[in-house]
């Protein structure tokens, strides 16, 4: 798939000035940017989790992981808010079906498939009634979620966790294990006031989750709201979230995974990378870039270039994940 450079949604003065206000050099973003169709490994060295996107030798070992039947192999899908009427995308229940039929012909059956919230726009009964036949549509060995502020609005999440909170905790955190490595799925959206909020019996639970489990165990956390301040002002930030990962200090391997701020994005920070995916539903502006994050109209035909999927490929006895971020075609 050829490389998005040219094709970001965002002017390049705009990316830069973003840039800038987050310690990253117009080059590293313009290197995110071009994430779309690239493979991006995430390899332990030396204690740090380090990222690049992978070309020649990399690339071959991250497709010869895809080619391995034993290799873990999930999807991440997010924010496509069923429901939502505007300019910005006039069909986002077309535009989620897409991004499911390209799950579906990804040429390998996926372990299972992560949606990282904001399933709906308005937490309606209609709203979830789709999003749960749609996602029953999706081919894979397991299909899983988060829950997004819009996933909440008016209950505290109770419509969400009555259609996908079976076999949860609390307010619908919980973890599972697959090749090797321990997945954690926390919820960070119910304290609306606060916009990225964990709380203590959630910290709690993840502290006793990761007790008995070895050091060079790799771990895998989904969110909604990003784990790191992204952009605090906007609510792009988990403000306990220093507890929750305090807790990884001893692991080698920590990776974040994260929807709600509709664009790519990714940071280092000691053992721990996070990645903010994109969505299928329309684009938010660039952090800071503006007095709100308002849906983005796009010129026409230049939506699709903004929104996708992700696939996560990993081989057990190996400590590097391989991601791969893909437009809608």
């Amino acid at each position: 798939m050829s490389d998005s450079r040219d094709e970001s949604p965002l002017p390049e003065t705009t990316q830069s000035e973003a840039a800038s206000e987050h310690g990253m050099s117009r080059r590293q973003l313009l290197r995110h940017a071009g994430w779309f169709g690239s493979a991006v490994v995430l390899t332990v060295a030396g204690g740090e989790v380090v990222s690049h996107i992978a070309h020649d030798r990399d690339g071959a070992a991250a497709a010869s992981a895809t080619a391995d039947a034993n290799a873990l192999r999930f999807v991440q899908v997010s924010d496509s808010h069923i429901g939502f009427q505007g300019p910005a995308n006039t069909d986002v229940t077309g535009s989620f079906s897409e991004a499911l039929d390209q799950i579906n012909t990804l040429g390998f059956r996926p372990d299972f498939v992560m949606h990282t919230g904001d399933l709906t726009h308005l937490s309606t009964p209609a709203q979830f009634d789709q999003v749960q036949q749609m996602l029953g549509g999706v081919r894979a060995g397991r299909v899983f979620t988060v829950p997004g502020e819009h996933d909440s609005v008016g209950d505290a999440g109770k419509a969400y966790r009555q259609r996908f909170g079976a076999g949860t905790t609390g307010d619908g955190w919980y973890s599972f294990d697959t090749h090797g490595v321990h997945f954690i799925a926390l919820v960070n959206t119910l304290s609306l006031e606060k916009l990225g909020h964990l709380g203590q019996d959630q910290i709690d639970f993840v502290r006793n989750d990761v007790a008995g489990l070895n050091s060079d165990t790799p771990i895998v956390l989904f969110s909604h709201i990003p784990l790191f301040a992204m952009y605090p002002q906007w609510g792009w930030s988990t403000d306990d979230a220093l507890q929750v990962l305090a807790l990884f200090k001893r692991f080698s391997s920590v990776t974040c995974l994260n929807g709600h701020v509709h664009q790519l994005f990714s940071k280092t920070e000691g053992n721990i990378t996070f990645h903010s995916a994109t969505t299928t539903a329309y684009p938010l502006p660039a952090p800071g870039h503006g007095p709100a994050p308002t849906p983005q109209t796009l010129p026409a035909g230049r939506l699709k270039s903004a929104l996708g999927i992700r696939t996560v490929t990993y081989r057990q006895g190996t400590a590097a994940l391989a991601l791969t971020d893909q437009r809608l075609v």
